[in-house]
């Protein structure tokens, strides 16, 4: 597979900006979140990503323990308003496209063609463009953001100037041993070992 420069840069980034890492809600999958009351709080749009977040890595369907809240999160914010942006369906690692008509048809939701890797601007660029396209257009604070991946899916939306909201899914469906996940995890411990000395001394 080809090298993802744009999330293999962000350790670098880091050193400038730390809270490009930190998501706005941690879940372990989607069956968390209520989507109706997101959608409730002004969410009009969200986005995924497909593999460890909707679907097993490289396969194109469905978890089938997500169907119920799959199908809520469409109802929620209606089909149109739900964008598949992966990494590998509807790149340039997809010839002919042929894994993002089968992942929008497994997952009755558009797959975004892209040709730069996330966490980059030029995908922000596309996701941005197809929004604002449709009937009513949504902008990026209306938006929410799904992935497994801190370097890639949380960065790309804290990326985005006018703040959707980023929702880490630390579970995965399956486990995947990559040096990139194994920082991510660490970074994310490191995180949380920091936030829960700083509620103690300020309660104290």
């Amino acid at each position: 597979m080809p090298l993802n420069i744009p999330g293999t840069l962000v350790p670098l980034h880091l050193l400038v900006a730390p809270r490009l890492v930190i998501p706005s809600m941690v879940v372990r999958d989607i069956r968390q979140l209520d989507f109706y009351e997101l959608r409730r709080s002004g969410y009009r749009g969200a986005v995924f990503d497909k593999d460890n977040c909707l679907t097993t890595p490289h396969k194109d369907q469905l978890v089938p323990d997500l169907k119920d809240a799959w199908r809520e999160c469409r109802e929620a914010f209606g089909e149109c308003n739900v964008l598949i942006v992966s990494n590998s369906a509807g790149t340039r690692l997809d010839p002919g496209e042929l894994q993002a008509e089968s992942v929008t048809y497994y997952l009755s939701a558009p797959v975004l063609r892209h040709k730069v890797f996330k966490p980059s601007y030029s995908c922000i660029s596309s996701i941005r463009k197809y929004f604002t396209s449709l009937p009513t257009p949504i902008r990026d604070d209306e938006l929410i953001i799904v992935g497994d991946r801190i370097f890639t899916d949380i960065v790309m939306a804290n990326r985005m100037a006018h703040g959707p909201l980023s929702i880490w899914t630390s579970g995965v469906w399956q486990r995947e041993a990559t040096a990139m996940r194994w920082l991510e995890k660490g970074l994310m411990q490191g995180i949380q070992r920091y936030r829960s000395k700083e509620e103690t001394s300020q309660g104290s």
